[in-house]
């Protein structure tokens, strides 16, 4: 596989996970799917929408979003809010994304630290 493709897949992996959160976040004031997909891509994390509907549905469905319907305009649009379980959980996985950003550091701190290779006795 090129190495583009493999950090291409890399990236869309480590992504994967960081929408729910970004999601999360970005919900915590009311919006809708589109409105949801431009403003994670403008912050720096791009989605398809055929990723995100479906990922907005699992959410509500884990009573992390609450939905409700705007009919006030021609075309009825779902918005979305995170619940209060919702914000919860994304302190949560906050508190945890900076634990894996520490451990990453230190992590890359110790490796630039040490002097000695592998496999050298001293």
């Amino acid at each position: 596989m090129p190495q583009d493709d493999l950090l291409d897949q890399l990236r869309q992996e480590l992504r994967r996970g960081s929408v729910v959160l970004a999601s999360l976040v970005a919900l915590e004031q009311p919006g809708y799917g589109y409105g949801l997909l431009d403003a994670l891509e403008r912050a720096g994390f791009p989605v398809a929408a055929n990723t995100l509907y479906p990922l907005l549905r699992r959410l509500e469905s884990q009573g992390l979003l609450t939905s409700e319907w705007d009919t006030t305009e021609a075309r009825p649009r779902k918005f979305y809010r995170t619940s209060a379980d919702g914000i919860r959980v994304a302190t949560q996985l906050r508190t945890e994304w900076s634990a894996i950003d520490t451990a990453l550091t230190a992590l890359e701190i110790a490796t630039t630290t040490t002097t000695s290779t592998p496999g050298d006795p001293s």
